[in-house]
């Protein structure tokens, strides 16, 4: 069934366009949304054809946008494809909520914490120097960059979440590459460097934190979103044998070890705690339970 146009709706209710709506983190996002009584739209357009976004866009109506559309795998063999979706796709949704005859109350722009790379701070600030080491996090520095000369057209507000996780999350990502070997009872399992330390969240959270964001309509800002705690890969391996009680060795293949590899991301979480007083933390031994007894045939 499609979804009501502008003019089909209550007048009172909110509307938001979602980009990478069905993408592990959209479906969440989506969730939020209709649990709060919003209209969710996710572009169909490709967001390589500025003319085919400025079309789908024309005369609607949104409150709240959410880009989250992107190449999101650090290790993305295609580097042409990294920057022109993550780069010239934001900017084509941008010059296509430009146009729009009433302007968004909220436009909420994924970017990552990637774009910190290596600086040794133990808390890694919304002020901190960036220093990407990969294509995947240049390029959402260039996003940026890009987005902040449009402050002054678009209530743009910029997110660099940090690692998170859930059920739905692919096993291209390492936590649930480890809770896919559990669920399969395998004995051994093939990882790179486990001795690196992350800022986890639970996709659940992150998606409370970016509609938080935009009913507060935060904008012409960047904001963490972390936990603000550090766990290493090694313990979240730990956590999945004890919560499990299965037994796993970790063979170390070099092959996955990079080299440009972040040892330590923790994110500074006042910024977000500061807008978002009251949001949740769901630890993540919690998380880990939830997609370790995760049955696909049940509700998430």
């Amino acid at each position: 069934m499609n979804a009501p146009t502008s003019s089909q709706l209550p007048p009172t209710q909110k509307r938001a366009l979602l980009t990478g709506g069905e993408g592990f983190t959209g479906r969440y996002l989506q969730a939020a949304l209709k649990q709060l009584g919003v209209d969710c739209c996710c572009l169909r357009a490709n967001l390589l054809d500025g003319a085919a976004v400025v079309d789908e866009l024309k005369g609607q109506r949104f409150d709240w946008v959410f880009h989250l559309a992107a190449i999101a795998n650090v290790a993305h063999g295609q580097v042409d494809e990294i920057y022109q979706v993550n780069v010239l796709g934001t900017r084509h949704l941008l010059e296509g909520l430009l146009g729009l005859q009433h302007k968004p109350a909220s436009v909420v722009l994924a970017s990552s914490a990637n774009v910190y790379g290596n600086n040794p701070a133990e808390l890694h600030s919304e002020t901190l120097a960036l220093e990407p080491t990969n294509d995947y996090a240049v390029s959402k520095l260039a996003m940026e960059y890009l987005a902040r000369t449009w402050f002054a057209r678009l209530p743009i507000c910029l997110v660099r979440p940090f690692n998170y996780t859930g059920v739905g999350q692919t096993e291209q990502f390492l936590i649930p590459k480890i809770v896919g070997h559990f669920v399969r009872r395998a004995s051994v399992i093939e990882l790179g460097n486990v001795d690196v330390w992350r800022d986890f969240s639970d996709v659940r959270d992150v998606v409370l934190a970016y509609t938080a964001l935009a009913q507060a309509g935060v904008h012409s800002q960047v904001v963490n979103i972390c936990s603000g705690q550090l766990r290493s890969l090694r313990e979240v391996f730990d956590l999945c044998q004890t919560i499990t009680g299965q037994d796993m060795s970790i063979r170390v293949n070099p092959q996955f070890v990079r080299a440009t590899e972040v040892v330590r991301l923790r994110g500074d979480d006042s910024r977000l705690r500061a807008l978002m007083p009251q949001r949740r933390i769901t630890p993540i031994a919690d998380t880990l339970r939830w997609m370790l007894t995760h049955r696909p045939d049940t509700a998430s």
